[in-house]
């Protein structure tokens, strides 16, 4: 067939989205919700331990599944997620921003926390588009944490806002997918819309910091000082 008789179209259909919700039964004025973004080919089964483990118990945590599913291997009926490939890639960044509003309104309203306690979190692949999240909708989140991620390309020049967020991002220093050459240049790239960055590159490989946790506490409680 010639390319000339070729058309590409495009329409929109309904996808069921899917998350994991963890609950404290003792809420009160400081309890933070946490939007919480599993790697490429994880599962939000285990972003959901990973952060408890990492934040404790006391938050109300809430892991989403990306919307993509594929078989982790053949011959296996394993299934991870995944959030975007290059093809088409605008239309996975619009239908993530989508997906975290709706869940971020749908539990912040169900335990009555509001934007100023809500802490947005990736690992992996979700950093770079939980950062054009914040630059896109500045009133969405208070803190934002990216570990062992990415600063969108397009970050200098691209479609954003001042971003209102704290932000937080941990790098390791053995990270075969965001090497330290790359990521040592992320805290002044991220300051070119950010005023509250810090950064921290970590020992070891790609792989989620369970021993951060201090870290961790130590900067939500400096970026939540105002609300806790």
């Amino acid at each position: 067939m010639p390319s000339e008789a070729i058309e590409h179209r495009t329409f929109s259909a309904r996808l069921d989205c899917h998350y994991l919700l963890h609950a404290p039964p003792d809420i009160d004025a400081s309890t933070l919700l946490v939007a919480t973004l599993h790697g490429f080919g994880s599962n939000p089964e285990m972003m959901l331990r990973l952060t408890e483990h990492l934040l404790g118990p006391q938050r109300v945590i809430a892991a989403l599944q990306a919307p993509s599913q594929f078989f982790l291997a053949q011959n296996s009926s394993d299934v991870g997620y995944c959030w975007a490939t290059p093809k088409h890639s605008m239309e996975s960044v619009r239908l993530h921003h989508d997906m975290l509003l709706y869940m971020l309104d749908e539990v912040g309203r169900q335990f009555a926390i509001p934007p100023q306690r809500r802490l947005l979190m990736g690992f992996s692949q979700p950093v770079g588009m939980n950062y054009r999240f914040a630059a896109t909708n500045p009133r969405a989140v208070r803190g934002v944490i990216g570990i062992c991620g990415g600063v969108p390309k397009n970050w200098e020049d691209g479609p954003y806002q001042k971003v209102s967020a704290a932000l937080l991002h941990i790098a390791r220093t053995e990270d075969e997918f965001y090497p330290p050459n790359v990521t040592e240049h992320y805290a002044d790239r991220l300051r070119l819309r950010a005023a509250d960055v810090e950064f921290h590159m970590l020992e070891g490989a790609h792989r989620f910091p369970s021993k951060a946790g201090p870290i961790v506490e130590k900067w939500i409680a400096k970026a939540f000082s105002r609300v806790l």
